[in-house]
């Protein structure tokens, strides 16, 4: 019941902020009262990415969910883009 309140906080409360940026989010995992979260879009990388995270998703997902202690975010790289720097390092990108 814990990970589907997440999921429908994110859906409803944060979500619809990201899209308006023309990105989006993802739960990577939630484990021990942790949750980790990517930002996907044009939100991935962002240099506001961080602050982000603490005003609105955690801000949002604590105050909903009380057995969450904490939002992390993952700036992990996705394999298409690690597929395209190959690419482009490699001068093979025609």
């Amino acid at each position: 019941m814990e990970f589907e309140l997440i999921e429908k906080v994110i859906e409803e409360k944060v979500r619809p902020a990201l899209l308006d940026h023309n990105g989006d989010i993802k739960i990577s995992s939630y484990k021990n009262g942790i949750l980790s979260v990517s930002f996907m879009g044009n939100c991935m990388g962002c240099p506001s990415a961080m602050l982000t995270v603490e005003e609105i998703v955690k801000k949002e997902v604590m105050e909903a969910c009380k057995e969450v202690k904490d939002v992390v975010l993952v700036q992990d790289i996705s394999e298409e883009t690690l597929d395209l720097a190959k690419q482009i390092l490699n001068h093979s990108l025609k």
